[in-house]
């Protein structure tokens, strides 16, 4: 990790979770566990996702890429000397960030580390509105139609040569950073049909959003099924002005052996039941 911002240390006194977080529900997750007397570190990749953490009074703020399973290790082992070590290692990253899902879940196991995943609730979707994956693109009748992209920049130098040789007129929401700027640049996007933006920005969420459809004249829009606020949006916005929508589809998880919860209630309740079980000297 690249960057490391300390704040306090109340390690001796409470349990002590490791969380990891890609998603707007990261703060809400940090913020009830902390409302319930647990000392958190977080991780995130970027300055930019940290700022929603400053003021929580988190015992650390860690920023930057960890490198693969190693690396999960490395920062598991860090955390014995001196001290306990993490309670619980709690992943709330991306759903479509499999392979540090993968990475987290094969470290934890081999150092025999508590794990758990928080992941959203499936929402019921039309399949004819979900793409297998990027490749899916060159299948569909794309042929002079204005297409938004907002699914991220790591495929999107891919996903654009597929809607172009498919026909499309290319436009495309990214995020405000150098790594997805570059991207963006090297998938040939021109300024002018290109939006640098997060999303849920605005005082009417969405607005915004909406506003760049009208401007460009959208026709399709492709995003993630990420399941998320960013995807209801895209929804909303599709089904009121009258355009077509396909989502990436999430992708599968491989079965890891790891526990899974749903919401920030099945979360609390799981870490406070073992917990009690754990004061009481059982196994978890």
């Amino acid at each position: 990790m690249s960057e490391a911002i300390l704040m306090h240390d109340c390690r001796n006194c409470q349990g002590y979770i490791w969380l990891l977080s890609g998603t707007e529900e990261g703060p809400e997750i940090a913020k009830a566990l902390i409302n319930d007397k647990w000392s958190v570190s977080v991780s995130v990749v970027t300055s930019e996702a940290s700022y929603p953490y400053m003021d929580l009074g988190l015992a650390s703020l860690w920023i930057g890429p960890i490198n693969g399973v190693e690396g999960v290790l490395n920062v598991l082992e860090n955390s014995r000397e001196g001290q306990k070590g993490f309670d619980w290692v709690i992943d709330a990253t991306h759903p479509f960030a499999t392979q540090i899902t993968e990475n987290l879940a094969r470290a934890c196991e081999r150092s025999s580390q508590p794990y758990l995943r928080f992941e959203r609730k499936g929402w019921d979707v039309s399949k004819k509105e979900l793409l297998k994956n990027i490749q899916a693109i060159s299948s569909l009748d794309l042929k002079h139609k204005r297409v938004l992209f907002a699914i991220g920049s790591r495929q999107l130098p891919q996903a654009v040569d597929l809607a172009r040789n498919a026909g499309a007129i290319v436009f495309a929401r990214v995020l405000p950073n150098a790594s997805s700027l570059k991207k963006a640049f090297l998938s040939g996007i021109s300024g002018s049909h290109l939006a640098v933006l997060r999303p849920l920005q605005g005082e009417e969420v969405g607005l915004i959003e909406s506003c760049l459809c009208k401007k460009w004249s959208i026709d399709v829009v492709i995003c993630r099924q990420s399941e998320g606020k960013t995807q209801k949006i895209w929804q909303e916005i599709c089904s009121r002005s009258g355009l077509s929508i396909w989502l990436i589809e999430r992708p599968e998880r491989q079965a890891l052996n790891e526990k899974t919860v749903f919401s920030f209630q099945e979360l609390i309740e799981c870490l406070s039941y073992n917990k009690k079980l754990n004061k009481y000297g059982k196994n978890l």
